[in-house]
């Protein structure tokens, strides 16, 4: 006989069954077949640095055979300390700009690269929109360097990005790249970097709009200050500013990337227009980070670029921030 205990175990498998099988039958097709988005979230990190709002901006990332560009090392060593670091080759390489909210000035370090490098690049305008901000709020631009990855953002179709801007060039770079006579001296493959550098600040130099600091002087008096580290160009500079008791330095081009010249500080690159100076600069900036312990940002550390610079057992490593969702 059926006892109701029987009944009961019964009716709570079908039951189970019956669940079961209603979930077989959800068609699921719908999630499935929908499409790829394709595109990447908008490229902005906030934090605070004492008073000052940092906002890292990336300007995209570009596929450079970097392995085959840097000097001091054979192309397959490179190859092979990438490898080990997980970066292909050719490798993608971050274009990074910083934008600094001082309560009153609003001040964006380097430009990047407009249209000047491929439709994977030139995303700094619009990231600075969706971060919250405009390019016509910008008081001031203090550059690097000039190359076109750093002052090509300057400008697009020939006209001022940041229309309201005071745009600081190290004296040392405008004296080099903006010299006709430097330019005829120059190899065939260098030109187009004098050419560059004219057509981004140019209009600039119109309206009056562009200024130069010197050599380990202020870029911005009480704002921003600069460290000359030569040899990348010869007016290539660290920008940095105080709050607070915090310290942040923006090295621009010390390095490209974060794996080869941390452990080998003596490799240098094509771009380099002075490879021996720019070791020497790197050492010197890889020694200050140590010692000084304050947070770093570069243009071609991965975005976005922040980070410390310590010691290990081969030579410097890179430590990135942690990511902090509050600000």
């Amino acid at each position: 006989m059926i006892s109701r205990r029987d009944m009961l175990k019964g009716s709570l498998a079908a039951a189970a069954i019956g669940a079961a099988a209603s979930t077989v039958f959800i068609p699921l097709s719908a999630a499935a077949s929908a499409p790829l988005v394709g595109t990447q979230a908008p490229g902005y990190y906030r934090l605070m640095v004492g008073d000052v709002e940092v906002t890292a901006l990336s300007d995209g990332t570009g596929l450079f055979p970097i392995a085959d560009l840097y000097l001091n090392i054979t192309p397959e060593q490179a190859r092979t300390a990438l490898a080990n670091a997980f970066r292909d080759t050719p490798t993608h390489l971050s274009v990074n700009a910083y934008l600094l909210n001082f309560g009153d000035r609003l001040v964006l370090l380097d430009a990047g690269t407009s249209d000047l490098m491929g439709p994977s690049l030139g995303k700094l305008t619009n990231n600075i929109i969706a971060s919250g901000y405009h390019p016509d709020q910008i008081d001031d631009v203090v550059i690097t360097h000039i190359h076109p990855d750093h002052t090509g953002g300057l400008i697009l179709n020939g006209q001022k990005v940041f229309a309201n801007a005071m745009v600081h060039v190290p004296k040392l770079d405008e004296e080099y790249w903006l010299n006709a006579a430097n330019r005829e001296q120059a190899p065939d493959d260098a030109k187009e970097f004098f050419d560059q550098a004219i057509s981004s600040t140019k209009p600039y130099i119109d309206s009056g709009m562009l200024s130069t600091y010197e050599a380990n002087a202020p870029a911005i008096p009480g704002v921003i200050n600069s460290t000359h580290r030569p040899g990348h160009t010869p007016g290539h500079s660290a920008l940095w500013f105080e709050s607070n008791g915090e310290k942040f330095v923006y090295w621009g081009d010390i390095t490209h990337g974060d794996v080869v010249q941390f452990d080998q500080p003596g490799v240098a690159i094509a771009f380099d227009v002075d490879p021996d100076q720019a070791i020497t600069s790197r050492e010197a900036a890889f020694a200050e980070a140590v010692s000084e312990k304050y947070m770093v940002a570069g243009c071609h550390i991965a975005f976005p670029g922040i980070g410390y610079v310590v010691e290990d057992s081969k030579m410097f490593d890179w430590v990135a921030i942690n990511y902090r969702a509050d600000v």
